[in-house]
């Protein structure tokens, strides 16, 4: 293994790995630095993936229980065997991780376990060892956030990591945060049966996501068996023998509010991590929320670039392998740019939340003028006939150019879905491009062109 390199990427999640891939595909001599002993990162070791496997269970394991009489399928007794569960979740998880290690062979990337840290312009140590090299690529990524007060252990107060390896199934859940990754882990645990208590800061689910969104998701995940406690603060967690108490009380001040559990997530989002990666000795800095400052183009100084959640933009794992594919062909002499107003967002719940562009809050506070097209699941051919009418569709047009300008959706599948207008928008389509393109009936995407449709007040299908 040389110790001389075109590129040493330090980071082996997302944004890392696919730098790596794409930098070995374009003859540039890689190096990448992994100090977790598996490549994936957070996503594909303790996040988006096993997430994602929990999520399919349980969602099953629930159908099973609950929906499958109604289709007129009979079965015995539906039981829980989480630790089988759990155990083809991990099987997945290693599975990928070692796919990922055989791309880092096929590219000609060499993959080095231990911490990475930058010791100079051009230098980075490795466990003792100092490696050369004309680019540095920091690549690593983010940890949870946590709350002052709260002692997390990983078995009864946890993160995302101990989320999705409880032992057991709680009885009484609190889930700190209601985001992306906290609604996600709460309907997982919902659906096997623990009584789920969401408490956030703010007076409404899924900051971020366009209002009307939120507001219906909310009915849904309350419908669904989720308690919402809004606008409270959390003041600290005691851990009892068998229990915990959870104190908390109003946002805007007011009384103490005792609540028991059995176990608390944490999940109030994410924070870049850079601990101890050496950035100074490089010139470079960081904003107060720890946010890497780089140029539009990824550069932190000469030869040294940083990319996926340690930088600006959504901490999403599909941004960062944008960023990474950019960095490397940047670093090749060709052209890199990743556009993050079409970057979508995807909520893995049942039903899915999906979005791209700009929201109505957005478009209002920008004094943009925009028409908008609405298509509910209740109206659609195959929903109705999958017992599957959760949710709609809406997209956002420019009022004067008719350019889409954001899509908002929630429904089965809508995560697949609003692939469709991510590719019109990357084109600069119009509503009626969407609109006048054929799609095939019956299927769910055709609440996509209806609700395109409806932006010019044409919609067919009712």
């Amino acid at each position: 293994m040389a110790d001389t390199y075109d590129v040493v990427i330090i980071g082996g999640g997302p944004g890392g790995y696919n730098c790596a891939i794409r930098a070995g595909q374009l003859g540039l001599k890689t190096a990448i630095i992994e100090k977790r002993g598996k490549l994936g990162g957070t996503c594909l070791n303790v996040g988006c993936i096993p997430s994602k496997a929990l999520l399919h269970a349980s969602e099953l394991f629930d159908a099973a229980k609950n929906q499958f009489a109604g289709l007129g399928i009979k079965t015995g007794k539906v039981e829980l065997d989480l630790k089988a569960m759990m155990g083809q979740k991990d099987d997945a998880v290693e599975g990928l991780t070692q796919g990922v290690e055989f791309l880092m062979k096929k590219n000609k990337v060499d993959y080095i376990k231990g911490f990475g840290k930058i010791t100079g312009p051009g230098k980075v140590e490795v466990d003792g060892k100092t490696l050369t090299t004309k680019n540095i690529v920091i690549a690593t990524g983010s940890e949870p956030s946590t709350l002052p007060n709260i002692e997390i252990d990983e078995e009864r107060v946890v993160t995302n990591t101990g989320a999705l390896a409880l032992k057991e199934v709680p009885k009484k859940l609190i889930l700190i945060g209601a985001g992306v990754i906290g609604l996600e882990l709460g309907s997982v645990w919902s659906r096997l049966g623990s009584e789920v208590t969401v408490i956030e800061y703010l007076d409404r689910i899924m900051p971020g996501a366009d209002n009307e969104i939120a507001k219906e998701a909310q009915r849904v995940f309350k419908k669904q068996g989720l308690e919402f406690r809004l606008g409270m603060k959390v003041t600290g967690v005691e851990k009892l023998k068998t229990k915990l108490k959870l104190s908390m009380e109003p946002a805007k001040g007011g009384d103490q509010e005792v609540l028991e559990a059995d176990a608390v997530i944490v999940a109030v989002g994410r924070r870049p991590y850079t601990e101890g990666l050496g950035l100074e000795v490089v010139g470079g800095k960081t904003d107060k929320r720890g946010v890497i400052e780089t140029t539009d183009h990824f550069k932190v100084a000469e030869g040294v670039w940083a990319i996926g959640d340690c930088i600006a933009g959504p901490m999403l794992a599909h941004k960062a392998e944008d960023d990474g594919a950019a960095v490397a062909e940047l670093i090749a002499g060709k052209a890199g740019h990743v556009d993050y107003d079409l970057v979508p967002s995807v909520v893995y719940t049942n039903p899915e939340i999906a979005w791209v562009g700009k929201t109505e809050e957005q478009l209002k506070e920008a004094g943009i003028e925009y028409k908008k097209g609405k298509f509910p699941f209740q109206a659609n051919s195959r929903a109705r006939t999958n017992h599957e009418t959760i949710g709609f569709v809406k997209i956002l047009a420019d009022a004067k150019t008719d350019r889409i300008l954001g899509a908002h959706m929630m429904g089965v599948g809508v995560g697949e879905m609003i692939h469709e207008i991510c590719v019109a928008m990357e084109f600069g389509a119009a509503s009626e491009d969407v609109a006048r393109t054929c799609h095939a009936h019956p299927t769910l995407s055709e609440a996509v062109r209806q609700a395109a449709m409806g932006v010019e007040g044409w919609t067919m299908q009712m």
